[in-house]
């Protein structure tokens, strides 16, 4: 039976923990305890209808009825996903890494004909400029350039004709960390049109650093990557995810033009473009039927987020947001944090705007907040925030 939108938030009790990077979101209620609309995945281009759609100029069954209903290309098009992965075979890293037949299950679905898999910088490029995007694009990236990257997965990406984008720490490949790459293999990633981008020189804790030394360790790594791969980085990733809105100041004045968190969400416009989500995939949360919904997702385009700085000074925090002004992307909201579950008593003030207030701090280290609402064709909008809370 169908449980109602408002019965979504009820169903985790007690989410799982975990210690590292990955936190347990709204989307394992959403998108895995709530029955949908059916589904139109077994009639894409592999199915029967795959000739006449592909003739029509549709790439799936989902996309000539979303236009139908006014919510298809024209709306997605405007938006992209991001994918974020570390390690790949490496079990003994379950909150880091995906299995090998996770990995090859991404693969043969972005290669399904319903998705456009494109380099990092045109998906930016695009949706920084205002250019119409392919429904349902998707761009890969890889942090930390772990060994297993260009051992397992990079011969998969390769083959499968799928770009990518690495960020590199480069004080691990400078010292010859017998895990992570090195600069011969990045060369030669970079000669088949792999990007390279920076996260730091030492892959730091940076809304604990200070100022000069996050200062040093952003410009130091964009000069090792220049010397090493010829090419000055454009974009970077936090570590951890972590930022403030000072890091996120010294990244631009380093010359940086996008910054990349790792919390979940669609990339849109209106999104900070030295703080955009990216979502984090491994192995609890790369099964095939996540991944797919994931990629599927379209953005809740929220403004006027506080706190803006990812840095929580006060604590808890008075935590709020500006709904579009479309109404209809909006039913249904629920809103969901990592450590507390299910957020009740959402107050909206006005017609759009969405305050949150909380009776307890939140607690030291990462803390994420997402919130959803169904979208058309059974895809899902998505907007989330990454709060750092810095140890007393």
């Amino acid at each position: 039976m169908r449980r109602r939108i408002s019965d979504v938030a009820k169903l985790a009790e007690s989410p799982p923990p975990d210690k590292l990077l990955i936190y347990p979101s709204i989307e394992q209620i959403l998108l895995t305890k709530v029955a949908v609309p059916f589904s139109f995945q077994s009639m894409t281009s592999r199915g029967v209808f795959g000739g006449w759609l592909r003739r029509i100029g549709f790439k799936s069954l989902s996309a000539l009825f979303g236009l139908a209903l006014g919510a298809g290309p024209a709306l997605a098009a405007s938006s992209g996903v991001i994918v974020m992965y570390h390690r790949f075979g490496e079990d003994r890293y379950p909150s880091t890494s995906v299995t090998v037949e996770q990995l090859e299950s991404h693969i043969k679905e972005l290669q399904s004909g319903t998705y456009t898999v494109m380099p990092l910088a045109d998906m930016i490029a695009a949706v920084r400029q205002g250019t119409p995007l392919p429904d349902r694009a998707v761009a890969i990236t890889i942090d930390d350039a772990y060994r297993s990257l260009y051992d397992v997965a990079w011969p998969r990406f390769k083959e499968a004709g799928l770009p990518i984008t690495v960020f590199v720490a480069t004080g691990s490949v400078d010292r010859g960390t017998p895990d992570t790459m090195s600069w011969d293999e990045l060369r030669e990633l970079r000669d088949a049109g792999v990007e390279i981008g920076s996260q730091t020189v030492t892959h730091l804790h940076m809304a604990d650093a200070a100022d000069a030394v996050n200062k040093a360790e952003l410009e130091n790594s964009s000069r090792r990557i220049a010397e090493e791969i010829g090419v000055k980085p454009r974009f970077f990733a936090f570590p951890y995810g972590e930022a403030s809105a000072a890091a996120k100041t010294l990244a631009e004045d380093a010359g940086y033009e996008t910054a990349f968190g790792q919390h979940s969400g669609a990339v849109f416009s209106g999104a900070d473009f030295m703080y955009l989500p990216r979502y984090p995939i491994n192995m609890a949360f790369g099964g095939l039927e996540r991944f797919r919904r994931v990629i599927n997702t379209l953005p809740l385009a929220v403004t006027d987020v506080h706190p803006a700085d990812p840095k929580i000074g006060r604590n808890p925090p008075d935590f709020g947001f500006t709904l579009p002004a479309d109404r209809a992307q909006s039913i249904g909201l629920a809103c969901y944090h990592s450590a507390f579950g299910a957020l009740e008593g959402l107050q909206r003030l006005g017609e759009r705007r969405i305050e949150i207030r909380f009776d307890r701090p939140f607690p030291e280290g990462r803390n994420r907040i997402n919130c959803t609402a169904p979208g058309p064709t059974g895809r899902w909008r998505w907007f989330g925030m990454q709060y750092y809370v810095p140890a007393e």
